[in-house]
Formats: structure tokens, sequence, C-alpha cells
């Protein structure tokens, strides 16, 4: 695994709103994977403060908690991913 994989996988890991299923999606890497990842790489203490933040919460598990979207992006960014910048008058 490069560095900066490394590094985006971790990113990811940390922000709410990132499940665990986009980081499976895009990296191939299931979420005990990344718990050991997490577990190896950031201290002790912040290890301990990461685990107790994600568990139970329901964007880091959609599955557990009926959230069925496979989305892992707002709306708003849609007309940028096709080049159509809307003009907002």
């Amino acid at each position: 695994m490069e560095i900066i994989d490394k590094d985006r996988i971790i990113e990811m890991a940390w922000e709410d709103r990132t499940p665990f299923e986009a980081i499976k999606n895009q990296f191939g890497i299931p979420e005990q994977e990344v718990i050991v990842l997490m577990r190896k790489e950031l201290k002790h203490s912040s290890f301990q403060l990461w685990r107790k933040r994600v568990t139970g919460r329901k964007t880091k598990h959609p599955k557990k908690y009926g959230i069925e979207s496979e989305k892992f992006k707002c709306d708003l960014q849609r007309p940028i991913t096709f080049n159509k910048i809307s003009k907002r008058k």
C-alpha cells in the first residue's frame, strides 16, 4: 500500500460522513482492515478517540441503520462532475 493511499484511507476514516463502504469501494479494504490500519498508524489515545466516535455512528455504518443509498457525494457535485456548472443569478 502506498503512503498516499494510507494517508487518504486514514483521512476518510476520520471523516464523519464517509462510510466504510466508500473506503472499501475505492481501496478494496474492508472495515476490519481499516480498524487495523488505524490502530497501527495512530497514537493509542487518537485511536481510542476515533473508535469512540465511529462506534455506532449512522453515517459510518449505513446498512446497519437502513440507509440504502450507495451515493458517497452530495447532490451539488453532479453538475460539476459532468462539466455543467450552473450559473446562479
